[in-house]
C-alpha cells in the first residue's frame, strides 16, 4: 500500500519560510520521481516543483528562486523549503509520487500566507 504523508504546512507571513515533507512508503523511493503540486478551490492542480530520481529538478516559473525541492532516499523523503512567501503562495500543496507509471498523492498541507 502506497502512501504519501505530507506535513509542515501552516500560516505565515509574506516574506516568511516554510519547509514541507512528505514521507513515502509502500514504493521504491529512489527509483521514484517526485514532486510537489498546489490547488485552490475551483482551480485545476498546478505544477510547483519536480525531482526525478537521478536528482533532476523542474520549477514552475512561478516560484524559481524562491523555492527548493530536495529529497532524502535514505529518509524516503522529499522536501519543497519555500522562502519569501508571497499571499498568492496560499493553497493546498499536495505530494506526488510517480512508480512504475502510476501516480500516487498524498491527502495535501495547507499554506497559508498572510499580508
Amino acid at each position: 500500500q502506497v502512501q504519501l504523508v505530507e506535513s509542515g504546512g501552516g500560516l505565515v507571513q509574506a516574506g516568511e519560510s516554510l519547509r514541507l515533507s512528505c514521507a513515502a512508503s509502500g514504493i521504491i523511493f529512489s527509483i521514484s520521481d517526485m514532486g510537489w503540486y498546489r490547488q485552490d478551490p475551483g482551480k485545476q492542480r498546478e505544477l510547483v516543483a519536480q525531482i526525478n530520481s537521478m536528482g533532476r529538478t523542474n520549477y514552475a516559473d512561478s516560484v524559481k528562486g524562491r523555492f527548493t525541492i530536495s529529497r532524502d532516499n535514505a529518509k524516503n523523503t522529499v522536501f519543497l523549503q519555500m522562502s519569501s512567501l508571497k499571499p498568492e503562495d496560499t493553497s493546498i500543496y499536495y505530494c506526488k509520487a510517480e512508480y512504475f507509471r502510476r501516480d500516487y498523492w498524498g491527502q495535501g498541507t495547507q499554506v497559508t500566507v498572510s499580508s
